[in-house]
């Protein structure tokens, strides 16, 4: 895992290189999909694209550093089982013991260890884009509320409050 500086983990998920056919042959230029996190809960993705490499990954990376958003964590893991849908791709999140170990592969595998995840289990279905995985995870993710949230929404009080 890579720090920066100021203590976010970011990971490429996808390098692109696409080409446009011009009359005097062909354009290339490259894309980028980052994800950036605090591994304390706080995950952002971001596309960039540009003529060269580093300047895709730029842009990517500031833009996942704008879309950050505040993810319920619970020991290490989730708080309960998500199902994340974004066009053909399905992600299925499950929180796992202690020790468990992150059991994902490619774009969910780069979010969770971007969010702090260190137990979970997921599993992609419909489609292995790396796009849309990425999204569908996110999109599961940020749909999780944690159990004070939830007790607040229905004015009611925990017996036991959880971290």
């Amino acid at each position: 895992m890579e720090q920066n500086e100021f203590g976010l983990v970011e990971k490429i998920v996808y390098l692109n290189r696409v080409a446009k056919v011009v009359k005097g042959g062909r354009r290339f230029s490259f894309s980028a999909l980052v994800v950036v996190g605090d591994a304390k809960g706080a995950v952002g993705f971001g596309l960039g694209k540009a003529q060269e490499v580093p300047e895709a990954l730029r842009k990517a990376t500031e833009r996942a550093k704008k879309d950050m958003v505040q993810i319920p964590l619970v020991d290490g893991t989730l708080p309960y089982e998500i199902l994340g849908e974004f066009g053909a791709g399905c992600v299925m999140l499950k929180p796992a013991s202690k020790g468990t170990g992150i059991i994902a592969g490619g774009a969910v595998r780069a979010v969770m260890e971007a969010v702090g995840v260190t137990d979970v289990l997921a599993k992609a279905i419909g489609t292995n884009n790396p796009h849309n995985v990425l999204r569908a995870t996110m999109a599961g993710l940020t749909s999780l509320r944690s159990a004070e949230y939830v007790s607040q929404l229905r004015g009611m009080k925990l017996e036991a409050p959880r971290k």
